[in-house]
């Protein structure tokens, strides 16, 4: 990584100017309640590979910023820093500092409540026994899924006794819909949204002034054991009112905002509000840049207002599944309002300007918080990204096409970019230009022009370091953890290459056997190479023998369809076959040959029908490249 250059300097200096430094109240609410640190304790997996720990930190510790970091950004993550137990009222403690979430924990009158297990169990344990080290070792009765996101579910086989779920002491809360979302987001585009959490997140960033120096929302993710046990009980209702060991809980549900699935909680006996994930220490994602479906930026707005008016006056303390509790009812109910405030706002000006005829990368210019929300921290876009957040919502409206018939077939990037290269005089004659406007501190713009010359030619060095640099000092004056994080991961594939990733689906073992059978046939079908299936047709029957279903999956006219609860007469052949099996090929631990060869899938009429459409799906690379175009096919 290089150094800042002094137009960065400057630029960071100049934000100096617009952030609210004076105010200090964050530090003071997140080392509230403090018990105990986790500190930088490494947390393993028994084979002894290191599946978090805050070491490499340690340069948050400096008040100064350093010109590398967008002195917004270098405040909230020295704010994220805190870690350890904490209580936040009498019988509710939380578990901050051990994943890129939080661990909620209730006392019951029985026993624990745990809402949020983290995203692997390792994580989960440690955070577990740091608070039974401190608090009355009474045994998990029930655990809360707030939503559908890996982070808020995966190490519940942490906290959870196998034996204790099995004999049915442990209920597990979730929101309706919560099991299609979780197993289903990641699954049908999931390769390209691992590959590109990569960016998001900065996990293959070195952690220092010059890398990685937050998430946004924590300061990383956990790469443990992700697991997932199913819900007992789903909150249907928009309001639902339960006790659980003599605790009341308040659920409402949240859907289509931050998650397909979520929900927020209300503790009437402790005066606290819990808003999970739809409010936050800073502005959220509208649009993860890993990828995933527009969130409701109106709905979201309207969430928090109603919680405002149900709960605001009778709230003492606001907490949520990421950062640091608001504490005191006046501060609750004025952090509810500006948090309301700026997804509104947003929103409305943007499609204000779009119903002007502005287009998404305009309005994205255009729209700037007014300042008494740019005077509230929790309004910054420490993990979202007020741009990208803009031309989110412009997409979730219009979609991607901006109206204008010379884009609707525009050429695709490499040959656009060999076109442009030709019409600006050559390689050379860019760079040059590219070069002088480097000097001028024209990132942002060099950062376009050169990735153009990267796309015509990924083997011109100049090109890509040029690029490189110009990604490097824009990710450096980013208030944003995760474009911060995507540039300078864009910088180091410029300079280094595509990195060495592991193979593998990268869905947990607990997450393929929950997904159903639907699924996995249409992600079989998402896999179908259309131009190897021209002009064929197959019908196979699926039977699986455990849990007494039955498919009818029929390829013609380049397309995979299921019918699920039938059977066709006229199939070439029927599979029969426990959802085990399938389970173990998915995972890759059988393939269908040699399960067929074992005698694990039964098969009439004509098996090499099965093996004519095994031949025909695509197996997805995740080491495809993202900043430079993909080789020649």
């Amino acid at each position: 990584m290089k150094d800042a250059t002094e137009a960065t300097r400057a630029a960071n200096r100049a934000a100096l100017a617009q952030v609210p430094l004076a105010d200090q109240q964050s530090f003071e609410d997140a080392r509230r309640g403090f018990i105990e640190a986790q500190g930088d304790k490494l947390i393993t997996r028994a084979d002894g590979r290191v599946v978090w720990t805050l070491k490499g930190y340690e340069f948050l510790d400096s008040e100064k910023t350093p010109d590398s970091v967008h002195p917004g950004l270098w405040r909230h993550a020295r704010v994220n820093t805190a870690n350890g137990l904490y209580r936040v009222a009498e019988r509710v403690y939380q578990l901050r500092g051990f994943d890129v979430s939080n661990m909620t924990i209730i006392e019951g009158d029985s026993g624990l409540i745990v809402i949020d297990p983290l995203i692997s169990t390792e994580v989960a344990k440690a955070a577990m026994d740091l608070y039974l080290k401190h608090r009355p070792r009474m045994p998990v009765v029930a655990v809360i899924y707030s939503h559908s996101h890996v982070d808020h579910f995966g190490g519940v086989r942490g906290v959870v006794n196998t034996d204790d779920m099995a004999a049915g002491k442990v209920t597990i809360w979730a929101p309706a819909g919560f099991m299609a979302a979780a197993v289903g987001e990641n699954v049908i585009a999931g390769n390209a949204m691992l590959r590109r959490a990569l960016f998001q997140f900065g996990a293959m960033l070195p952690r220092g002034e010059r890398g990685q120096v937050d998430t946004g929302l924590g300061k990383s993710v956990s790469l443990g054991t992700v697991t997932l046990i199913p819900p007992t009980n789903l909150i249907e209702e928009p309001v639902e009112t339960h006790r659980i060991d003599g605790v009341e809980i308040v659920f409402e549900l949240t859907p289509d905002a931050e998650a397909p699935a979520e929900l927020v909680m209300y503790y009437p006996d402790f005066r606290v509000l819990n808003m999970t994930e739809i409010t936050t220490q800073n502005f959220h994602n509208l649009l993860p840049m890993r990828g995933a479906l527009v969130r409701d930026s109106l709905a979201w707005s309207k969430y928090i207002g109603g919680a405002l008016h149900r709960y605001g006056a009778s709230s003492d303390i606001l907490i949520a599944q990421h950062s640091w509790p608001v504490w005191s009812g006046d501060r609750v109910r004025a952090f509810l309002r500006k948090q309301r405030d700026a997804y509104k706002f947003v929103h409305d000006q943007t499609v204000r300007l779009m119903n002007h005829g502005y287009v998404g990368a305009e309005i994205a210019e255009m729209v700037k918080l007014p300042a008494s929300l740019n005077q509230e921290w929790s309004a910054h876009s420490f993990y979202g990204n007020l741009k990208h957040n803009v031309k989110a919502i412009y997409q979730r409206y219009l979609g991607h096409y901006d109206g204008n018939p010379a884009n609707l077939d525009a050429l695709p990037p490499v040959e656009a970019a060999k076109k442009s290269v030709e019409y600006m005089g050559g390689a050379e004659a860019v760079l040059e230009k590219a070069r002088e406007d480097y000097a001028r501190a024209e990132y942002r713009w060099v950062a376009q022009v050169a990735s153009q010359l990267v796309f015509a030619d990924p083997a011109n060095r100049d090109a890509r370091e040029l690029a490189a640099d110009a990604l490097e000092q824009l990710g450096y004056q980013s208030e944003s953890a995760t474009a911060r994080n995507a540039c300078l991961q864009g910088a180091f594939e410029l300079r280094n290459g595509v990195p060495n990733l592991p193979g593998g689906s990268g869905a947990a073992p607990d997450i393929i056997r929950s997904l159903p059978l639907d699924m996995y046939f249409d992600f079989m079908a998402v896999r179908l190479n259309g131009d190897k299936a021209a002009g064929k047709s197959i019908v196979l029957n699926w039977r699986f023998t455990d849990t007494k279903q039955d498919y009818v999956l029929n390829l013609e006219n380049s397309a995979l369809t299921c019918v699920p609860d039938a059977r066709a007469d006229n199939a070439d052949a029927t599979l029969t076959l426990n959802r085990a099996t399938l389970d173990e090929i998915s995972l890759q631990k059988n393939t269908f040959p040699s399960a067929l060869q074992s005698g694990q899938i039964a098969v009439t009429g004509e098996p090499e029908k099965l093996v004519e459409l095994l031949e025909m799906l695509d197996t997805f690379p995740i080491r495809f490249p993202v900043v430079e175009p993909r080789p020649a096919r």
